[in-house]
């Protein structure tokens, strides 16, 4: 949910963002018309209640003829006063409606336009030359069927397409990147939820998804459930409805859950391996903080999951998303974008976003500000306002295709990265299975 004062006060930059978004500039027209009317409506309720008051009043200190006159108007006012209220609670509805369904503000500066339509901030480290080393890469199914790691048939005779098994090394080294990324997120002040996987509307909605209108949520629709895409849902939920303290500085989550997506408008794309896919695991970063940190925030998550990336051994870019890619959500996302060498381009593994307090509005996520102390030595007490919500991917089931393709073998054997070696119990090869 945006600032309707800040709309109120300049409703161009919003005009602005939307027409960057490519989406309905005219919903801000529409906010405008709404909240002049839901004050109107206020204005008229309240002077009808002063009058109301005023009449009560009147009738308490008249007698015989005058008082039965004035009861008949008393009752002729409340009817009024009733319709003004209906009428107000109906403006205030209409509002938040509205409200609810324009997106977030976007930060001056990012790419307007669609998803082909990004920045390219940097690119690090040069793409792995096959040719050079005289053999034609193989895909990462391929690999995983060759290690006995990936098994695309029996997920789909289990659940159907998109699911998949993971064996062996190879579920060890989702394992092991998952596990990395906790232990680097923990020594960067994070502390470690697992998280529900299952969420009400109200938090799905306060998130920034439209479950009316979104193809890629789960629905359990007998216990009006959501299954989330990312732990970020659950997280931003965790404080709805609270005050927080950032005494002690931002306060920062890494959720570790299974998510789940239906790639309902990906058919025909991606569909050999384990790109994209019904169900994967994710470690999410997730901060609370206070609005004016938000951007120095966007920046060190951004750093943290490029920090991942190098662990891994990865050539890599960094995007600034177009504006017309961003979820409604998110005012800036800067996106980590790993080579895959048989698709021959820059594939997404991470994603990191500013949600300024678009989310923590629609979620009543607040901090009270500090006490100030006026002319007269009168200490007054800080009120209260909207937190900012910042989120990062640190690790993903899809790692895994850039990795095993990055460090493959002539033979299909996997090297390991360094820093994975540790969490593999040392293992430096993932080996080619015997043939059975």
């Amino acid at each position: 949910m945006i600032d309707i004062n800040l709309l109120r006060e300049n409703p161009e930059i919003f005009r602005e963002s939307q027409r960057a978004r490519g989406a309905d500039v005219s919903l801000v027209d529409q906010i405008l018309e709404a909240d002049s009317n839901r004050r109107s409506s206020i204005s008229e309720f309240e002077n009808l209640r002063a009058e109301q008051k005023a009449f009560g009043k009147k009738v308490a200190a008249a007698q015989g003829e005058e008082k039965q006159a004035l009861l008949a108007e008393v009752k002729e006012l409340s009817q009024r006063v009733s319709a003004a209220k209906t009428a107000t609670d109906d403006a205030q509805a209409k509002l938040d409606d509205l409200l609810m369904t324009i997106e977030n503000l976007i930060i001056e500066g990012i790419p307007s336009g669609g998803e082909d339509d990004f920045k390219v901030l940097k690119t690090v480290g040069e793409p792995r030359d096959f040719s050079a080393e005289g053999f034609e890469p193989r895909d990462h199914l391929e690999i995983g069927e060759l290690v006995d790691g990936i098994d695309m048939a029996r997920g789909a005779k289990v659940s159907g397409s998109r699911f998949y098994f993971l064996k062996g090394y190879v579920a060890r080294m989702e394992q092991a990147l998952l596990t990395m990324a906790l232990d680097q997120a923990v020594s960067n002040g994070f502390i470690m939820m697992t998280t529900p996987t299952l969420v009400r509307p109200e938090t799905m909605n306060g998130t920034g998804f439209n479950v009316k209108h979104d193809d890629e949520i789960y629905r359990l629709e007998r216990d009006d459930l959501y299954l989330v895409g990312t732990s970020e849902v659950a997280l931003a939920g965790y404080h709805a409805d609270e005050i927080l303290d950032f005494s002690d500085g931002p306060i920062k989550y890494l959720g570790w859950s299974s998510c789940y997506r239906r790639e309902a408008g990906s058919a025909g794309k991606d569909t050999r391996g384990i790109i994209r896919v019904h169900q994967f695991n994710k470690a999410e970063m997730f901060i609370y903080a206070p609005q004016e940190q938000a951007e120095d925030l966007h920046d060190q998550l951004l750093g943290w999951e490029e920090e991942m990336l190098q662990k891994c051994e990865l050539s890599y870019r960094v995007i600034d998303t177009a504006a017309g890619d961003l979820g409604s959500s998110a005012a800036r996302k800067f996106d980590c974008e790993a080579w895959v060498p048989t698709q021959e381009t820059y594939r997404e593994l991470t994603s990191t976003s500013n949600c300024t307090t678009f989310q923590a509005r629609r979620l009543n996520v607040r901090e009270r500000t500090a006490d100030t102390v006026d002319a007269n030595g009168k200490t007054k007490k800080g009120a209260t306002r909207s937190v900012a919500t910042l989120n990062g991917t640190l690790a993903t089931t899809r790692w895994l295709v850039a990795i095993l393709e990055t460090h493959q073998n002539e033979d299909g054997s996997v090297n390991v990265p360094e820093a994975l070696q540790p969490y593999m119990g040392g293992l430096k090869v993932i080996p080619v299975a015997k043939k059975k």
